[in-house]
This record gives structure tokens, C-alpha cells and sequence, in this order.
């Protein structure tokens, strides 16, 4: 379990930050006791911020035609729905929302080449409201694996306002290698194959890379 590279910068100035504050309050304080419990939580604080980019070593479901969760979370939807950005068409939306407790990298859940990449700039409502795939800040990335195009869209929500993604049109995606981060939580959208079969209920937990979400058509 490493710290994912994302975090550098915002792991480095809160240390800074958090260590200014500790040594502020030993002179405002004075009191050891006093002193101590802010210096205990202001420790807590950040370990929290480090938890929050951890970046753990897994090891893929690699089989042909299936769809592996690009993150860590629970299945809050998993529905039909008309897909209008780039399939055009009626697909199974799987959704993954990730809590500010879970690991935020984010996965490809197929492999193929990147057929479409675009992002979009938007609102930040919770990342529970049905429309926050449509309107929050977003990436929409295409890969077609067995000639099956998925889409999967990391959104922002409420408190995640940074969405990285590394995807490039064009290029090649391999399945469990990284895609992107979500800083501070929210959620993925899957949009697969109508005839997919699906493999996880909503309201069960997934892991990024180890849990198959469906298997695409033969």
C-alpha cells in the first residue's frame, strides 16, 4: 500500500499547514494538556488526508468479455437507461459511489482501444442525485472490448471538485490499470451492453479490479 502520486502536493502543504497550526497553538494554549488534545487531533486530521490517497497493489479479473469495477465503493444504481452522449442507445447503467473512506483511484474496466474521451465541466450536486451523471463535473471515456463499446464517466460530486484522468482517444486501454483519481470521493457510471449480464446487486460493496461488475455478450 503506497501513497498514489496525486497526493504529493496536498499531503505536502497540509504537513505545512497542520504543523503551523500545532506549534500556533502550543504558544496560544500553554496548557500541556490542552495542547496535547489539539495536537492529537490535528495528527488525526492527517492521517485522514493520507488515507484518502492511498493507493493499494491489486490484481485484476483479467478475462475476456469481462467488466471489472473501475472502483472502490457500493452499487447504488443498476438500471436501463438511454445513453446519449456517444452510444445512442438503451444500455445497463451500473454506478459505483465511492465515500470519502474509500480508495479513490480509478480503474479501466475493460480493455480495447479508447474509442472517445471528453470532458465536462458542470455543477457539483451530491453525487447521489440522479442527475449528477448529466450535470455534475465529469470525464466520459468509450472503450470497445470484444467489439462491445462501454462507457464510464467519473463524476464529481459535492465535495470531490478534481477529477484526473489519464485516458488519451486513440490509445489502448488495459483492463485494471489506472484511469484516472476522484480527490475526496463521489462516483463512477458504467453504461454497458443491454444483453450484459450482470453480475452485482445494488447495495453491494465492490473493490476496483477484484469484482466483476458484469460479462459482455459472446
Amino acid at each position: 500500500m503506497g501513497i498514489h502520486k496525486e497526493g504529493y502536493g496536498i499531503i505536502t502543504k497540509s504537513f505545512l499547514l497542520l504543523a503551523a497550526i500545532t506549534v500556533a497553538l502550543y504558544f496560544i494554549l500553554g496548557l500541556v494538556t490542552a495542547f496535547t488534545i489539539a495536537a492529537i487531533s490535528i495528527a488525526i486530521i492527517f492521517i485522514i488526508i493520507v488515507r484518502f490517497f492511498r493507493s493499494p497493489k491489486r490484481v485484476p479479473v483479467i478475462e475476456d468479455g469481462a467488466v471489472i469495477s473501475p472502483a472502490d465503493g457500493r452499487i447504488v444504481v443498476v438500471k436501463e437507461v438511454y445513453e446519449g452522449e456517444f452510444l445512442k442507445c438503451n444500455c445497463i447503467q451500473v454506478s459505483v459511489f465511492m465515500t470519502l473512506l474509500n480508495v479513490h483511484v480509478n480503474w479501466f474496466p475493460v480493455s480495447g482501444q479508447i474509442k472517445y474521451y471528453k470532458y465536462h465541466p458542470g455543477n457539483y450536486l451530491v453525487a447521489m442525485h440522479p442527475k449528477s451523471s448529466e450535470k455534475n463535473e465529469r470525464t466520459s471515456i468509450v472503450v470497445e472490448e470484444m467489439g462491445h463499446k462501454v462507457l464510464f464517466r467519473q463524476i464529481a460530486g459535492y465535495l470531490a471538485r478534481r477529477i484526473v484522468c489519464y485516458a488519451v482517444e486513440g490509445q489502448s486501454a488495459k483492463k485494471g490499470s489506472e484511469v484516472g483519481f476522484i480527490k475526496f470521493g463521489s462516483r463512477v457510471d458504467l453504461f454497458l451492453p443491454i444483453d450484459s449480464r450482470i453480475q452485482v446487486t445494488k447495495g453491494q460493496r465492490v473493490r476496483g479490479c477484484e469484482t466483476v461488475i458484469a460479462r459482455l455478450p459472446e
